[in-house]
């Protein structure tokens, strides 16, 4: 039980927070909404991580990452309001879960990946691009990132049980 005077019962309070709480269908339509969002995200880059990865080589990787990218800024379109919404429902609750904790931090993690990758390795994408060895920082970008992902999804579902 959280203190009603802090700022996460204040949260918790928003006319917002109560309605996905007391409406029987709103918060399981946002949930899908933020599932639809994973998957979206998730498989767009699984497909950049997966050809960075050796398959389907002959598949340019900059026009790979160019055509995946819409998808995953879409994607998160849907992940980060339907996330908020959810965490305002229960914001007590998931502050002191561990899987939540555990998601978050490789939330990061998985975005200083990406912004490391597309910073460093990927500028010099023009000599690899195609038919040509990926590069093994890329390789090891590609894996990190697949990994972090499957963690991810992995403590999202926790969350109903931890």
């Amino acid at each position: 039980m959280i203190d009603p005077a802090s700022p996460l019962a204040a949260i918790e309070r928003l006319p917002l927070a109560v309605a996905m709480r007391e409406d029987l269908w709103l918060y399981p339509t946002v949930e899908i909404v933020h599932i639809v969002g994973f998957v979206l995200l998730a498989g767009s880059i699984a497909v950049l991580d997966l050809r960075l990865l050796g398959l389907s080589q002959r598949l340019p990787v900059r026009a790979l990452a160019a055509h995946v990218l819409p998808w995953s800024i879409g994607a998160l379109l849907l992940i980060v309001p339907s996330g908020l919404l959810m965490f305002i429902t229960h914001a007590g609750d998931f502050v002191s879960n561990p899987a939540f904790i555990t998601k978050m931090a490789l939330l990061m993690v998985a975005g200083l990946n990406a912004a490391l990758f597309h910073a460093g390795v990927f500028r010099g994408a023009a000599s690899w691009d195609a038919n040509a060895a990926v590069p093994v920082t890329a390789r090891m970008h590609a894996a990190l990132s697949l990994l972090l992902w499957i963690a991810i999804l992995a403590c999202g579902r926790l969350l109903a049980y931890v």
